[in-house]
C-alpha cells in the first residue's frame, strides 16, 4: 500500500499531478482544490495517498492531509459513491463545507458536486449523518507532516502563498470544530446533536474561534421556550 507520496512536482494539472520519487514519476490523481493549492513545477511537495486497486487499473488518489483522507473513505463506503466522485464532492464542498452538509443533512449542498444527483446526494446525506461526527472530531491536526522533502531549491512565490492559504484556513477551522464538538460532548451531548449544533453555528460563522462555536452552538441547544 502507498500511504504517502513525496517528491518533486513535474506537471501539475487539473485534476491530478506527476511526482517525480527518486526518478520515478507517480500520477496522482487529487480534487480542484488540492491542484491549486499545491506549488508550481518543480518544486517540492507530500501528499498522503489511497491506492485503488481493480483488476486492470491502479490508481493513486492524494490528500493534503489525512482528515481529508478519512472523509474520502467515508464517502466512497456508499453505494454509488467512487472514488472519483468522492474527491469532486471534497473539491467542491471542502472537509470543511462536507462535514457542515453531512451534520445537518443537507443533501443540497452535495448536489453541487459534479456527478452527484438528488438520489445519491439523499443516501450520501442519509447513511453517513450519524458517521460524520467520528471525522469532525478528528480535527485539523492530520495534516501532512512532509519530512525531508527533496533537495531542491525552493522559492515561494505570492501566488503559491495565495494558493496555500484557503487550506490552512480549512485545516484551523477542522480544529475548531473538533474542540468545540469535545466541549460538548463532555456537557453530555449525544454526537449527532453536537455536530448538528456546530456545523450550524459555523455555517453562520465561518472562521469562528473554538470559544465562539461553543456560545453559540450551547444557545442553538438550549430548550426552547
Amino acid at each position: 500500500m502507498i500511504g504517502r507520496i513525496a517528491g518533486t512536482i513535474l506537471h501539475r494539472a487539473q485534476d491530478h499531478v506527476l511526482i517525480d520519487v527518486r526518478g520515478v514519476g507517480y500520477i496522482v490523481h487529487v480534487s480542484e482544490r488540492t491542484a491549486a493549492s499545491l506549488p508550481p513545477a518543480g518544486q517540492a511537495t507530500a501528499l498522503y495517498t489511497e491506492l485503488l486497486v481493480r483488476e486492470d487499473l491502479l490508481q493513486l488518489f492524494g490528500f493534503p492531509t489525512l482528515l481529508e483522507k478519512e472523509w474520502h473513505r467515508l464517502l466512497i463506503s456508499v453505494q454509488g459513491v467512487g472514488a472519483k466522485v468522492a474527491l469532486a464532492i471534497l473539491g467542491t464542498l471542502s472537509a470543511e463545507g462536507l462535514s457542515r452538509a453531512l451534520a445537518l443533512g443537507d443533501w443540497s449542498a452535495l448536489r453541487k458536486a459534479p456527478g452527484v444527483g438528488p438520489k445519491l446526494a439523499q443516501r450520501i446525506a442519509m447513511e453517513l449523518k450519524d458517521k460524520a461526527p467520528a471525522i469532525m472530531a478528528l480535527g485539523g491536526s492530520l495534516t501532512v507532516d512532509t519530512g525531508p522533502l527533496p533537495e531542491t531549491e525552493v522559492v515561494e512565490t505570492p501566488a503559491a502563498r495565495r494558493d496555500t492559504a484557503p487550506q490552512r484556513a480549512d485545516n484551523g477551522a477542522a480544529q475548531a470544530t473538533a474542540d468545540a464538538l469535545s466541549a460538548l460532548s463532555n456537557l453530555g451531548y449525544a454526537p449527532s446533536e453536537a455536530a448538528s449544533a456546530v456545523a450550524e453555528a459555523s455555517g453562520r460563522e465561518p472562521g469562528a474561534s473554538t470559544a465562539a462555536l461553543i456560545r453559540a452552538s450551547l444557545k442553538l441547544l438550549a430548550p426552547k421556550e
